[in-house]
């Protein structure tokens, strides 16, 4: 179940943003990316999980041993990767308890919809349309509901910890723990590629490799709490010439 991305290269709008990224997520692992507001953390996300206007114009991914870089994005949650977004679109209209239903039942997992809303306390926002008037922490929640109903094995999060208050953020964080199977000594197949700004998330989960993202291009990987570390203290430039 790898994610393999080679020499990946993204266009928006003509627009190169990555540049010749490569990177490998083994089955079971975690990775967190870091780097400045602009730098290209989100653009490889969405690239990753083929949201249009995100034009590869060169390199490949490869999921489960197959191509997908072409692939439409249904054919890629089909597969099984998922993504809690940092910014979601509000959808007039459908009820939040209604897609957390659909996506059950096509990730086998159907019936638990207030099951899964209860352990994040989102149960009161299900008849709620999807996003709609929720704060931010509140929409991090109903991101969550949806990725433990479709049940993915890569599970991509953008900034997961932003917008959420100190209250429940430690909530947040047992949930993701528990999507990444990291609540599990073996066995663990799941894997996940989270942004991240404050590092609180790392007081959660334990990632097991840390990437710097500065200009578009990966800069270095390494421990990422010591990665964490040396960007509190020095700054990312400093960070990317210490892991050189």
């Amino acid at each position: 179940m790898s994610l393999i991305i080679k020499e990946l290269c993204v266009e928006i709008a003509g627009r190169e943003v990555l540049h010749d990224i490569d990177m490998e997520i083994n089955p079971g692992e975690t990775h967190v990316l870091f780097g400045k507001n602009g730098s290209g953390k989100t653009s490889l996300l969405m690239a990753i999980m083929g949201l249009s206007g995100y034009r590869i114009t060169n390199g490949s991914i490869i999921f489960k041993g197959r191509d997908i870089t072409h692939l439409p994005i249904n054919e890629r949650a089909n597969l099984g990767i998922g993504m809690a977004f940092q910014r979601p679109p509000t959808i007039r209209g459908l009820k939040t308890r209604d897609l957390v239903d659909l996506l059950g039942k096509q990730g086998g997992n159907g019936g638990k919809t207030t099951k899964y809303a209860e352990s994040l306390e989102f149960t009161e926002f299900l008849e709620r349309e999807i996003n709609y008037g929720l704060s931010g922490g509140e929409i991090k929640k109903s991101e969550l509901v949806q990725l433990m109903a479709q049940n993915p094995d890569l599970i991509l999060l953008d900034e997961p910890e932003s917008g959420v208050d100190l209250e429940n953020i430690a909530l947040l964080g047992k949930v993701i723990k528990k999507l990444l199977q990291k609540n599990l000594r073996r066995l663990r197949v799941k894997s996940g590629l989270i942004i991240t700004h404050t590092g609180l998330i790392l007081n959660y989960v334990e990632a097991d490799k840390g990437h710097l993202l500065l200009d578009g291009s990966l800069k270095c990987s390494g421990n990422p709490r010591e990665m964490f570390d040396t960007i509190c203290k020095f700054g990312y430039e400093e960070c990317a010439r210490c892991q050189r």
